[in-house]
């Protein structure tokens, strides 16, 4: 039997695509309707042929389903809820995408009715790329999907939650909003950050020029371009509302950073081995939890 029978996603991005793509491969008798604020996104998707309905107001959307999820920008997030709250189904479950999950649930629950059940979800999956083209229904296949319910959240509810995302080949945990919120800024959030910033001190040096920033552009400082090649709005909106667990980290890796200069300022080679050797454990780790691939980097050929 299947989770839900009707299914509305608002925002059609590189996320909300790749769920309507999921959807129709592997629950293909789901009654799938979709929106985006974008007049050409739903032209594109109605092109691409990724839904059975896609309608122009987020409220219409809605009408009937029995999960609604949400895949907007998390500053929209308020707006969003009070559109669709008066056409919710009862028991109807509402859902996200987004990658910080306290502010869900503070945008969300003052403006949704008492009859539905809000139960923020995070599939920690994605790439650089963003619209409609760039969805894909196997996005999350062996992926996390953090589920974050409040602690009377229906357990029913959560429940189905959990079996559609691991019908869509997700592993599902579920976590507390506010330490999904600190965990993801360390895991997520920070290394977007500074790959802006290095990307950004790259562009700027006056004795470098920007054509020897993509000539000469080794391996590390490509990955970073790939990172801050990410949807601005998307983050954006993710550093604004999740600003105390960004900050309180970031201040962490200040720390350590200031540690290695002063490492690297006294030539303590000690130090500066045992801080690199560290590292290279965690990402062993990643690679044993299947996280990443060990292939030397990712089968491409690498320059120093």
């Amino acid at each position: 039997m299947l989770p839900f029978s009707r299914v509305a996603i608002i925002g059609m991005g590189l996320i909300g695509s790749s769920i309507a793509r999921a959807v129709r491969q592997k629950m293909p008798t789901v009654a799938l309707t979709v929106t985006d604020a974008d007049a050409a996104v739903r032209e594109r998707v109605r092109e691409l042929d990724l839904a059975d309905q896609v309608t122009d107001h987020a409220g219409a959307a809605v009408v009937d389903a029995d999960l609604v999820i949400l895949a907007v920008p998390l500053g929209a997030f308020a707006e969003v809820g009070a559109e669709i709250a008066p056409e919710l189904a009862a028991n109807a479950v509402v859902s996200d995408v987004g990658s910080s999950k306290q502010h869900v649930v503070d945008a969300l629950e003052p403006v949704l009715p008492s009859h539905v059940h809000l139960i923020p979800a995070h599939p920690v999956a994605g790439t650089e790329r963003s619209g409609p083209d760039a969805g894909f229904a196997d996005l999350f296949e062996g992926r996390w999907c953090i589920v974050t319910p409040a602690a009377n959240s229906d357990a029913s509810a959560v429940a189905r939650l959990t079996e559609f995302w691991t019908r869509l080949g997700a592993q599902v945990e579920t976590m507390d909003p506010r330490h999904h919120d600190r965990v993801l800024a360390v895991t997520s959030h920070i290394p977007h950050l500074i790959a802006y910033s290095i990307v950004g001190t790259a562009s700027d040096l006056e004795e470098v020029t920007r054509s020897e920033v993509i000539k000469y552009s080794a391996g590390g400082f490509r990955d970073f371009t790939r990172i801050a090649a990410s949807d601005p709005t998307m983050w954006r909106d993710v550093f604004m509302v999740n600003r105390e667990a960004v900050l309180e980290v970031l201040g962490r890796v200040t720390e350590d950073l200031t540690a290695l200069q002063r490492a690297i300022r006294w030539g303590d080679a000690d130090t500066l081995f045992q801080r690199f050797s560290q590292s290279r454990d965690i990402r062993r780790a990643i690679i044993e939890a299947g996280q990443d691939t060990g292939e030397p980097d990712f089968g491409r050929h690498s320059e120093s």
